[in-house]
């Protein structure tokens, strides 16, 4: 557990794997007896995309999958996998950038259906089941976290908010950091514009990103190797509301580099 200034961190490990058709809030149950611990009122659940993917079947058995001729000539450029490649394309809306790095490596950036931007569409292998089947983003992340929440109400009699992420790499920075793809229970973004400052200063673009905040939070204590896809994040007053991840999603007539 973390704990700064009243905030506290708390993962979760989940025993075994997170398999088609488990019911996540019942494992949540069962993690949360395991280390003594109940839901609160206004606790936030991160909940990495990966057990929500693999949970709803988001997942993709790699020698079913057919590459195109656009996939396979990108494969024998970059070096990837075309049946990965063929996935990314079939899970996405457009390409953004598609770029050698050197001789062996490519990028493929891409904005998926859902709209996020995102390398190969958010398709990846790991803590999977070691290379045989690849995890698709949810579905309908906002979806996802909607019956999640419902889900937990009825299970424990707890409003919570819950923020599904993702790990991301961002333009001009190097390394990933958590995302969040799916919000419900909470609104994603705190606006302080209209608003003074402690000097008496107007502010007009400040508009704080919570869901991503509370997200990169929770990837502190979680972690890629960790087997905790679970954080519950206490003491941070989100107040409740009927947010969504799409509103992180800046539209195309506001955005500079699109």
């Amino acid at each position: 557990m973390m704990r700064h200034a009243g905030l506290a961190l708390i993962p979760l490990p989940f025993q075994g794997e997170v398999r088609p058709g488990d019911d996540l809030v019942e494992k949540l149950r069962l993690a949360l007896r395991q280390q003594k611990l109940t839901l609160r009122e206004g606790d936030i659940v991160v909940i990495k995309h990966k057990i929500v993917s693999k949970a709803e079947g988001q997942l993709v058995e790699l020698s079913r999958v057919r590459p195109s001729r656009a996939a396979r000539a990108w494969a024998n450029k970059c070096g990837g996998d075309p049946r990965l490649i063929e996935l990314a394309l079939a899970e996405s809306r457009r390409v953004v950038r598609k770029k050698m790095l050197d001789k062996r490596r490519g990028v493929l950036i891409t904005e998926t259906h859902h709209g996020l931007i995102c390398a190969n569409s958010g398709v990846d292998l790991s803590n999977v089941d070691g290379g045989r089947r690849a995890a698709l983003l949810p579905a309908d992340p906002d979806g996802s976290a909607r019956r999640l929440r419902r889900a937990i109400k009825k299970n424990s009699g707890v409003s919570v908010g819950i923020v599904i992420s993702d790990s991301f790499g961002r333009p001009w920075r190097e390394g990933l950091t958590e995302v969040a793809i799916g919000v419900a229970g909470i609104a994603p973004l705190d606006d302080f514009r209209g608003k003074r400052d402690s000097h008496g200063y107007l502010l007009r673009a400040s508009a704080e990103a919570v869901a991503d905040e509370l997200a990169c939070a929770a990837g502190l204590v979680c972690g890629k190797l960790k087997r905790t896809p679970v954080c519950i994040v206490r003491g941070y007053r989100a107040g409740a509301a009927q947010g969504t991840a799409q509103e992180l999603l800046r539209r195309a007539q506001d955005d500079l580099f699109r």
